[in-house]
């Protein structure tokens, strides 16, 4: 049985497409459904509906033999129990520093409010800025309205939800896009069969560019 952790959302939806021209199509649609183990066309493949965060965590363990996860939360993981054979170039953004339009940069210590705090860290460390990291899990955009932050860290698409809440997108830090991420052990034991899929989702990628 090959297991694949994937995440509802955008990469699901822009996955689903690419797993098809592989041959794999879920036998229910995974987005309507309650059940977390979704069978699919292929009698020994099956999909794991997981948190975004959590497909790193499931793929390392040996939980699910595959799993696709943005760059963004591969970063903040540190993926080193995983081979990234592939970048799967769907749900691309940017991630990025934001903070109030027109504000001076502060004196002293920036306190930078975020759910990516080890991404934060280096990315900080590497420029020699001493920083405050405040973890968040959600509406990073308040916290420089009511001064909880100087700066967030957050994925941008559009910039849209930034501009509306009076916040600007500044520094790049790293383009993302959707990885496929491959259990260790699964890649020795079942080589074939995931080179196998890895090739056909290489294919699908290159036919819907």
């Amino acid at each position: 049985m090959l297991t694949i952790a994937l995440s509802k959302g955008r990469i699901l939806d822009d996955t689903l497409p690419l797993l098809a021209a592989a041959g794999i199509v879920p036998t229910e649609n995974p987005e309507k459904s309650r059940k977390l183990i979704i069978p699919t066309s292929q009698d020994d493949v099956r999909l794991l509906i997981v948190r975004a965060t959590d497909v790193p965590t499931y793929v390392e363990h040996g939980a699910a033999d595959l799993g696709v996860a943005g760059k963004d939360v591969l970063m903040e993981y540190g993926g080193q129990g995983l081979y990234e054979p592939l970048d799967l170039k769907i749900a691309n953004c940017k991630l990025m520093t934001a903070g109030r339009v027109g504000a001076p940069e502060p004196k002293g210590r920036l306190r930078v409010a975020t759910k990516f705090v080890n991404v934060a860290k280096q990315y900080y460390a590497e420029q020699g800025r001493q920083v405050d990291i405040i973890k968040l899990y959600g509406s990073m955009e308040l916290a420089p309205l009511v001064g909880l932050a100087d700066k967030i860290i957050d994925v941008v698409d559009t910039g849209n939800t930034l501009r509306a809440n009076g916040l600007e997108p500044q520094e790049l830090i790293c383009h993302i896009s959707s990885r496929l991420v491959v259990n260790k052990a699964s890649m020795k034991m079942q080589h074939g069969r995931i080179q196998a899929l890895i090739d056909a989702l290489q294919h699908a990628i290159e036919h819907h560019a």
